[in-house]
């Protein structure tokens, strides 16, 4: 099955597979089957193996799959089996956040810079990373080949940005910004919004709460 035959929910799901199979990993399990994995992860065993199936199945009959096998495969679809450099426009806080979370660094996300258009934040350091002026920005994406931008900065701010990146060669935008960005299709953009997650929860404990309503 080619990649754009494969849904987004399949897609939705590895990352959290990965993540299962990590810490079965660390605690050093060697295999285990759909039924097992079902159990940990609340996904139904014939899901699990429907989804596995999109990408080959990696399991034996009678066998299960083999954990470190599985991890290592999941790793190379998602393209996280070898690093992929970002940058960071808007380094306010939710910017900080994001590029203090070391982990990022072990799934092969490597900050490589900070921008922002507050003077006051200029060569204050994130991580060992310069904050630099916004306006820096293009020439440093180009000369150090920038995979991904991440934009932490106002909706206004967001749209122009994105097109500034796009002429740069950038190849993903991280949105946090409130808008839907308008890039070519060959750049892939996954947005974050923070207040629709929070009014998804808003509805799920108005359902559960009124469920007559």
């Amino acid at each position: 099955m080619s990649e754009k035959d494969i849904s987004q929910a399949v897609i939705s799901r590895l990352p959290r597979y990965f993540r299962y199979l990590g810490d079965l990993k660390e605690k050093g399990v060697e295999r285990i089957s759909s039924q097992e994995l079902s159990d940990i992860m609340k996904v139904t065993a014939s899901q699990i193996r429907q989804d596995f199936n999109n990408f080959g199945g990696f399991g034996q009959q009678g066998y299960g799959y083999n954990v470190t096998y599985l991890y290592d495969e999941i790793s190379k679809i998602l393209g996280i089996d070898k690093q992929h450099s970002l940058v960071i426009i808007g380094a306010g806080h939710l910017g900080q956040a994001i590029a203090g979370y070391t982990n990022f660094t072990r799934r092969g996300f490597v900050f490589k810079g900070a921008f922002d258009c507050n003077p006051n934040l200029y060569g204050t350091k994130i991580r060992d990373v310069e904050v630099r002026p916004v306006d820096e920005m293009e020439e440093f994406v180009k000369k150090n080949g920038i995979e991904i931008a991440v934009l932490t900065i106002p909706k206004e701010q967001a749209v122009p940005m994105a097109h500034k990146l796009v002429g740069c060669g950038i190849k993903a935008i991280w949105n946090f910004a409130h808008v839907d960005l308008d890039v070519p299709n060959n750049i892939q953009v996954e947005n974050v919004h923070l207040s629709d997650s929070l009014m998804k929860l808003s509805y799920n404990i108005n359902r559960y709460e009124n469920p007559n309503k």
